[in-house]
């Protein structure tokens, strides 16, 4: 309780705060079927810590039936981009919850699936009509059981009929890409039903979750903000001596640190293990550290309880410089924005430089005690998203890639000289289960190289790809290091029978610089002609981040007339000859 906030503090805050403050937006709504009072101010003011304007709708007491099935309700009208629906086990169960055994085991596992079957009629209904993502709670499970003891001797028990509710949302919503189910039996778990619920409260309110741990249900939903804004980090960048390791290797040598099964070496290793499972997940691993670099990487390379490796690690940067420097260098390396990193390191010294000279980068304090290491950064929230694709399992491996085609072009003087020894294969692919979550995730995330940096989520992308007016496809990048996976995506809506307009264009930042662009435009002007089209149109929407694609579309023969690019088709345009072009 002591890390968070009373709900009283978020409530006035709320009021303090204007909805419109910052650059990034967006409209919350709650449905719920019990008392829920002061969520959504609690989530208004986590929002603003992130420099995100929150928007929120509250549906009334009970009302998630009424609203999702009336076309004409508040919550279509507000047309919220993400919406909360929050159940609980009684209101679900009704009778059954005090009274499981007042009917067989038969009717017991029907009333679970006929409650399954209602609330997907539910989501299909609110799916039907609203775009937004919707994210439902699954039940959690009370410790108390009529059959006391004997429960679980009990065949299709009470408890069990919880479980199986659970199981089967989940298996239900596996294949709805718009829905998402938010593990409120867990929050329970880590919070205790004795804290969350408070009887007295539910008797006079029907408050189901204690109002001092409402702020922390509103600390939970943040990762779906996040996703949702595509905020997610990508890259975490650690110090060595008291962070990774405990001790000084400089002046502890490689065998006095503290590293091993031992405490306090075991919490260092508990946080390597922790770091190491984001890294697989794809999260970037950099070091920044001020240290004897031969003295540094002997422990990485041979200590024996090491659990991180050097390949773990996409950039290091073991010296004597400031830190300030390092992490821009590391920055530049891995070609990411500064807001792409959280920096973790024990020398409240060096946070209070990066925060100061970098405020982009998230910079957390970091308790002294290791063991907790690895709960601050899940209290971050900062490296969720809805789903994990198979670019983003392989990403350490291509960016070590990238590493060798940089030293590789190094050593090379002339730019297109190296670029004709990558043997660059470039292949349009079609939208299908496996692409879309990768096209999404490209258009939430890719700010460089994109032309309009418009973001669109999975089920705007399935909506896309259904409609014959509108291609889309994605491009799968290879090079003779390695499969960079689907770094490219355009979008072009058909206009008319005469002209095709290109709403989106984007290349991941690991792969620019390479003339791809070039070969997936050809690809589109090439299938345009094919339809006996005119004219290729284009918008360019200048951020503070998409520069580097600032002069594509003049170098590629189109000109601007009243702020629209244009590019006439009955002129040639060629590829680099350095380029392979396959279509799936």
């Amino acid at each position: 309780m002591d890390n968070e906030e009373s709900l009283s503090k978020y409530i006035l805050d709320s009021e303090k705060l204007e909805i419109n403050n910052f650059n990034k937006k967006i409209k919350v709504a709650f449905l719920s079927s019990f008392t829920i009072n002061g969520l959504s101010e609690s989530l208004k003011v986590k929002c603003s810590k992130k420099q995100i304007s929150c928007n929120p709708y509250v549906a009334g007491y009970n009302q998630y039936n009424q609203e999702i099935l009336d076309k004409k309700s508040g919550l279509y009208s507000f047309s919220p981009d993400i919406t909360f629906l929050i159940l609980d086990t009684r209101s679900i169960f009704g009778d059954l919850f005090h009274f499981p055994y007042s009917v067989t085991k038969s009717e017991r596992e029907n009333f679970v699936n006929q409650k399954i079957t209602e609330i997907i009629n539910l989501i299909t209904k609110f799916n039907e009509t609203s775009d937004s993502k919707l994210v439902i709670t699954n039940l959690s499970l009370p410790h108390y059981s009529p059959h006391g003891i004997a429960e679980t001797k009990t065949n299709y028990s009470f408890h069990d009929a919880i479980i199986d509710f659970n199981k089967k949302l989940k298996e239900k919503l596996l294949n709805i890409n718009s829905a998402y189910v938010f593990d409120f039996f867990k929050f329970v778990i880590k919070h205790g039903e004795n804290n969350i619920f408070n009887f007295q409260n539910y008797l006079f309110g029907d408050i189901k979750i204690s109002l001092d741990y409402i702020p922390y249900l509103a600390n939970e939903f943040m990762p779906y903000i996040i996703s949702f804004l595509g905020l997610t980090k990508k890259c975490i960048v650690v110090d060595l001596d008291n962070t990774l390791w405990g001790g000084i290797v400089g002046e502890d040598g490689f065998d006095g640190i503290r590293l091993g099964p031992q405490p306090p070496g075991n919490a260092f290793i508990e946080f390597q293990k922790y770091l190491k499972a984001l890294s697989q997940r794809g999260i970037l691993l950099a070091i920044n550290s001020k240290n004897n670099f031969d003295d540094a990487i002997q422990v990485i390379r041979e200590h024996p309880f090491m659990i991180l490796t050097e390949s773990d690690f996409s950039c290091i940067k073991i010296n004597w410089n400031n830190k300030a420097s390092n992490m821009q260098e590391i920055s530049k390396e891995l070609n990411i924005g500064l807001d792409s990193f959280v920096f973790f390191d024990d020398d409240p010294i060096n946070r209070e430089l990066i925060r100061e000279s970098m405020p982009e980068i998230t910079t957390p304090e970091l308790p002294h005690d290791p063991s907790l290491y690895s709960e601050v950064i899940q209290s971050l929230h900062d490296f969720s998203t809805f789903q994990i694709t198979s670019e983003d399992t392989n990403r350490g491996q291509m960016y070590l890639e990238q590493k060798q085609r940089t030293e590789s072009q190094n050593s090379i003087s002339d730019i297109s000289e190296f670029l004709k020894t990558l043997n660059l294969e470039i292949e349009i692919k079609k939208t299908n289960s496996f692409t879309i979550p990768r096209i999404s995730q490209l258009t939430l995330k890719t700010n460089q190289f994109n032309l309009t940096t418009k973001r669109y989520q999975e089920d705007q992308i399935q909506k896309f790809s259904e409609d014959n007016d509108i291609l889309i496809n994605c491009a799968q990048i290879k090079d003779k290091f390695g499969d960079n996976g689907i770094t490219g995506v355009f979008i072009v809506k058909k206009t008319n029978s005469d002209e095709w307009f290109l709403d989106t264009f984007l290349l991941s930042c690991r792969v620019m610089g390479r003339e791809a662009e070039k070969a997936i435009l050809y690809f589109i002007i090439n299938e345009a002609k094919n339809n006996n089209i005119k004219r290729l149109k284009a918008k360019f929407i200048p951020t503070k981040k998409n520069k580097p694609i600032e002069n594509f579309l003049p170098d590629c023969q189109f000109y601007e007339k009243d702020g629209v690019w244009i590019y006439n088709l009955d002129k040639p345009f060629n590829m680099p000859d350095f380029l392979t072009l396959s279509e799936e």
